[in-house]
């Protein structure tokens, strides 16, 4: 009886402010979207950082089998791999230094080059970890004192290349930064938004019913089964925001990223799917946070009767 009761007044408080409701969801659903936008950002200048480096960084290709330039000779040996090494080592100019194996670097290349065209996945197919280069990705302790590292390098037998893509990766990075803070922050002001949108709620709820709140009180029942009815508007507004939240970043991934974006542009490691459930779930629990905490907070104020 009590659960039909709660459930009864439920759909009734739905019915009565339904406008409310329906600002309410609108507005979580485009809080979460910003939130969930702002997340797969983060995620995706993690990625680009993994794989181009970031601004304080300079790679160190190394000679494979087809590798042509002056310090190659075929496959960088041992020998020519430990001098390599003591070259970083020794240079004052480097904070630190990571090498990365063939392995680690065809399971980065088989992520970024995917295609649908068949042509190309044959062509893809062929490509083994042999193919790839050993490389270390050095940090600089000042981008801008490079040129010794990178003439020392340079020069070495067994080095291919010294990539420096700093110049190029900072407006990347900044504008990257810029879309992610941008997201969050109108994300936070419509966050602020929700919670009056709540309290407004539970406020003309609680006066529509305050006769009935008033015969409650009188028989003795708690504050929590008062309230009972304005959690439950409250939280199936933010699982319909939720909802349409999550729908909204499945179908930018699946529409933008995996459609678009994956197949026709093979300078990066995109966001996967991975990232985009952790973006969901990060969403979900703000989103039932949202409904609940002010949803509890409110109805200890208005339903004082």
């Amino acid at each position: 009886m009590q659960l039909r009761y709660v459930f009864s007044e439920t759909g009734s408080g739905l019915r009565r402010n339904v406008s409310m409701s329906i600002a309410l969801i609108v507005t979580i659903f485009v809080s979460l979207t910003l939130v969930g936008m702002g997340l797969l950002l983060n995620a995706q200048a993690d990625k680009a950082e993994r794989f181009w480096g970031n601004k304080l960084q300079i790679t160190v290709f190394m000679c494979n089998q087809n590798s042509k330039g002056p310090n190659c000779t075929g496959e960088v040996t041992p020998a020519q791999l430990t001098a390599i090494k003591g070259v970083i080592d020794e240079n004052r100019e480097v904070a630190s230094y990571y090498h990365q194996s063939k392995e680690q670097a065809f399971k980065t290349w088989k992520r970024v080059y995917v295609s649908k065209d068949t042509s190309e996945q044959e062509i893809y197919s062929t490509v083994t970890a042999a193919d790839m280069q050993e490389s270390y990705w050095v940090r600089l302790k000042d981008p801008n004192q490079f040129r010794n590292i990178e003439g020392a390098l340079s020069k070495t037998p067994g080095v291919a290349a010294v990539r420096d893509l700093r110049q190029v990766l900072k407006p990347i990075y900044f504008w990257m930064e810029v879309m992610k803070w941008g997201a969050i922050s109108v994300a936070a002001f419509l966050l602020v938004a929700a919670i009056l949108q709540v309290a407004n709620t539970i406020r003309l709820a609680a006066f529509a019913r305050r006769k009935e709140i008033g015969i409650m009180r009188l028989v003795g029942a708690s504050t929590l089964f008062i309230s009972l009815p304005f959690l439950m508007e409250t939280l199936i507004a933010a699982l319909v925001g939720i909802g349409l939240a999550a729908g909204a970043l499945m179908a930018f991934m699946y529409f933008v990223i995996y459609d678009r974006l994956r197949p026709a542009s093979h300078i990066v490691e995109w966001v996967d799917w991975q990232d985009s459930y952790t973006a969901v779930v990060g969403i979900a629990i703000l989103g039932v946070l949202l409904a609940l905490v002010p949803t509890l907070v409110m109805t200890r104020k208005y339903l004082k009767v």
